[in-house]
Formats: C-alpha cells, sequence, structure tokens
C-alpha cells in the first residue's frame, strides 16, 4: 500500500508477453479478456490511460508455422508482423464492445532519439488521450534492429510514461512484487511492499531473467522505474493474473511493490528527460574544476572559458557529454555553439552568451546518467 500524495489521472500499463499468453506460448483470449476489462474499468472511472503492450512475437509465430518461439531475428520480425495486426484486432474488437476506440502506435528508439518526433509523438497521444481513446503502444519490431531496440518493453513505457507526463506506471508481470531474494530459490523471501530509492541492495535484489515468452526480467523493471522517478513518476509492479490487480494499483491498494520517491527527491523536466534518456550525445567537452563545482554545487551556466578540450563534431544546439580534468562523465548539456566555434577565438561580447546554460544540464550527481542513457 502507498501513500497518495498527489491525484493520479494518467495512467501508463506495461503488459508482459507472459501476462497474455497461454502455456503453449499463444495469444490466450481468456487472459486478454480479462485485462481489457480491468482497463475498461479504469477508464470509466475517468483515468486516463495508455497501454504498452509486448505479445507480437507470441502471436504470431504459429501463424508463421513454427513449432517454437523463433530464435532469429528474421523470424521474429516475420512473426512480429502477422501478430501485432492479430494483437491490435482483439484490442479494437474488445475496446469497442465497451464503447472505446483503440489506437495504434508502433516505436522505434530512433523516434525518441529525434527531437522533432519526440515532439510529434507527445503531441499525438495527448490528443489520443484527452479524447478518450486507449493507445496501443508497442516497438516497431518488423523493421527494428538491435542497435536500435529499446531491448524491452520495460524501458518503452517507462519512456511513454515520461514522454506524456503520466502519474502513475504500473508494470504487469508474471511475478507479484520485487522481493529481496528471488521466491523461487528462497521460500523465505520476503515482498518489498514500498520502494522509495533504487539503492544497490534493491539491483542487488532484480537478478534474474525474463520469463520464456518475454524479453525483460527483473533488471529491466527496475532500469524503468529509475527512469519513471526520474521524471517524478511513481510506479507499480505487480502479478497479472490478480483479481482487479489495476483499479486496487491506482488505489494504492494492490498487492505488489509500489515505487515512490520522496517528496523532495531531484526530478528531471520534460527538456531534460530528453537530453537525459533520448538525445544521443555528439561530441565531449571537458572543462576546468573551479566550472565543475560552478554547475554543480551553484547551479551556474557553463561558458565557453570554461571549457578546456573539444572532441567530436556537432552543431550548435546538440547535446554533448560534460567531462572533467580526469575524463569523468559529471553530466550532458545542450551545447549553444559548434565544435568549430568552441575552437575558434571567442569573440568580443560573446562570452556573455553561455555554451551551455543550467536548465539544459543533467548532472550525473543528481541522476546516475550512464546507467540510463
Amino acid at each position: 500500500m502507498f501513500k497518495k500524495e498527489k491525484q493520479i489521472k494518467r495512467v501508463v500499463i506495461k503488459i508482459g508477453s507472459s501476462s497474455l499468453t497461454s502455456m503453449h506460448g499463444e495469444i490466450s483470449r481468456r487472459k486478454l479478456e480479462n485485462l481489457a476489462e480491468q482497463i475498461v474499468a479504469l477508464k470509466d472511472a475517468g483515468y486516463e490511460t495508455a497501454v504498452v503492450s509486448s505479445g507480437a512475437v507470441a502471436a504470431g509465430y504459429r501463424k508463421l508455422g513454427c513449432i517454437d518461439r523463433p530464435s532469429s531475428l528474421p523470424e521474429k520480425q516475420a512473426a512480429a508482423s502477422i501478430g501485432q495486426g492479430l494483437l491490435m484486432e482483439s484490442y479494437s474488437e474488445l475496446f469497442l464492445s465497451h464503447g472505446y476506440v483503440a489506437s495504434q502506435i508502433l516505436i522505434t528508439r530512433s523516434d525518441f532519439s529525434d527531437e522533432k518526433r519526440y515532439g510529434n509523438m507527445h503531441n499525438t497521444m495527448n490528443v489520443l488521450l484527452e479524447r478518450g481513446i486507449i493507445p496501443i503502444i508497442n516497438e516497431n519490431d518488423t523493421v527494428t534492429v538491435d542497435r536500435l531496440r529499446f531491448g524491452d518493453n520495460d524501458t518503452l513505457a517507462a519512456k511513454v510514461a515520461g514522454l506524456i507526463d503520466a502519474d502513475l506506471l504500473i508494470i504487469l508481470s508474471d511475478i507479484d512484487g520485487l522481493y529481496d531474494s528471488n521466491p523461487n530459490d528462497n521460500p523465505n523471501a520476503k515482498l518489498l511492499e514500498n520502494v522509495h530509492s533504487i539503492t544497490p541492495e534493491i539491483e542487488a535484489a532484480a537478478g534474474g531473467s525474463g520469463s520464456a515468452v518475454g524479453t525483460g526480467g527483473m533488471k529491466s523493471k527496475i532500469q524503468a522505474v529509475k527512469i519513471a522517478m526520474a521524471a517524478g513518476i511513481d510506479s507499480f509492479l505487480g502479478k497479472a493474473g490478480t483479481e482487479n490487480i489495476l483499479l486496487d494499483a491506482v488505489e494504492g491498494t494492490a498487492k505488489g511493490t509500489y515505487f515512490e520517491q520522496e517528496p523532495d527527491a531531484f526530478n528531471l523536466d520534460n527538456q531534460r528527460q530528453w537530453i537525459a534518456f533520448h538525445s544521443g550525445p555528439e561530441g565531449k567537452v571537458t572543462i576546468s574544476s573551479a566550472a565543475k563545482a560552478a554547475i554543480i554545487d551553484n547551479h551556474e551556466n557553463l561558458y565557453r572559458s570554461d571549457i578546456q578540450e573539444v572532441k567530436g563534431r556537432f552543431k550548435d544546439g546538440a547535446v554533448v557529454r560534460i567531462l572533467d580534468e580526469d575524463g569523468k562523465e559529471i553530466g550532458l548539456g545542450r551545447i549553444n555553439y559548434s565544435n568549430e566555434q568552441l575552437n575558434e577565438d571567442a569573440a568580443d561580447g560573446e562570452e556573455l552568451e553561455p555554451a551551455i546554460a543550467q536548465e539544459t544540464i543533467v548532472c550525473s550527481r543528481d541522476f546516475k546518467l550512464p546507467a540510463l542513457v
């Protein structure tokens, strides 16, 4: 149980493959109907709801002629191209029977890294949610290659939650929360009902891989929670088959693990979220020790005279990594000069213009960026 410090209006629900499939690996109509009815109950209660749904490969690989879930990338992508349509057809049919319209949104990692597309996604999803539509979101598995993948839908769900300024992220899985050790190995493992920060101990407790039909294990869920927490979004992890799990999760009474930050915790606004998690830094700048103290401790701007070395090619407006004199990453920031301009002598009056404004700097001290970018 957790305390509802803020009003919850907008909810993102992540549904894993194991929460939708039968023991034979195909989509379970019973499971899908149960989850759809619970989502409808949320909508009827007035919540704006977006769904990040796995299951495309699981829904399609039998229709492709595979006996077992495929392991090769081409077969997985072919199965996803079949299964995504079947999955979306089922969702649409179920929601329409209750008077709600579903929309399909397929996303790749590059859609987040491109700032214009990121803004377009933000605007589109806002229109859908405000008009009562239920977006069904998935990674575009048919065309995505490994280097452009999110890796799992836990990460995608957390990034979607930040994108649309959700109030709560609900991650449904085949386990009813985070335990202090593996409950399959330790019968005395204790369910952690409330977590306020992701400590090394919490990360150590999150060992293990995903299910046979999914890609994300507990580690990926903890990484997703870290991203959500960075945006000031509370999260809940629970078992999909639990009765009334969604409404109970929103009300704070469900069995599972609630991840809720302390009221004074550091959060990233939408601009800094994009810089931290999506931007793909294009270069590096090394700064003086005095400048390091100024931007971290005093929250000051970074000026050209503070920059000692420039690496990489980038234009003004690009995101760059900020390093200290020992080569350790301090954070990320949006640079106001190109690499060529930074390597030229500053013109009169240019020092009045910050090289990186404080409002675009995301410091590793406030947030452990390397684990999340």
